[in-house]
């Protein structure tokens, strides 16, 4: 039996909770859901377009953005403090619980 974690998405003020497998990511959680997360280049690293604001409970819990991401989170449209791609947010027992909020616009500025 595969261990689960609950995950939240808040989508225009809207909580959306699902349980997903540990190992899933943010980005797989959302379209496996039904939750509109763009995720344009299917998690390659090439865009900012599963952008996603992490619930300050949660963010330093995460691992560090690596330079690649950072370079994305850039270019990603309303950026703040604990903004993350969802496609490189795993979700682990540690993350159970994990609230996102999901941007109004997302920008896709693929290089």
């Amino acid at each position: 039996m595969t261990e689960t974690v609950k995950i939240i998405f808040v989508q225009k003020g809207e909580k959306k909770e699902f349980q997903v497998p540990v190992g899933t990511s943010v980005l797989e959680a959302a379209h496996n859901n039904d939750i509109d997360l763009e995720g344009a280049c299917e998690g390659s690293l090439a865009c900012s377009t599963c952008h996603v604001v992490v619930d300050k409970e949660f963010y330093d819990k995460l691992e560090s953005p690596s330079e690649d991401e950072e370079d994305m989170l850039d270019l990603a449209f309303g950026l703040t403090p604990t903004s993350r791609l969802g496609c490189q947010i795993i979700m682990t027992k540690e993350l159970d619980g994990l609230t996102l909020i999901v941007p109004d616009e997302t920008r896709n500025v693929s290089i």
